[in-house]
């Protein structure tokens, strides 16, 4: 059920928001919404981390080796890449 509320905020934060909705294509109303949601969850939900539809589209994309290790293939790529 959704309800209506009325809020008094400073016309400059209106117009800012109203543009970023804009270039968001969203509603002042969802940005709204997905902030209280954010800020009233309780603390179990807050640790669940949430994989967006695009990481979850990403993963699985690269085989690695069980042994790969990523932290000496990144040393060797920034050694390369300042000599």
């Amino acid at each position: 059920m959704e309800t209506k509320l009325t809020l008094r905020l400073n016309e400059n934060v209106i117009l800012r928001a109203k543009n970023y909705a804009r270039t968001h294509k969203t509603s002042l109303s969802k940005m709204v919404e997905a902030y209280l949601d954010s800020v009233t969850k309780p603390d179990q939900e807050e640790k669940k981390v949430a994989i967006t539809p695009l990481v979850e589209s990403l993963s699985g994309v690269i085989d690695l080796p069980a042994d790969f290790d990523y932290k000496k293939e990144y040393l060797d790529y920034l050694e390369e890449k300042y000599q």
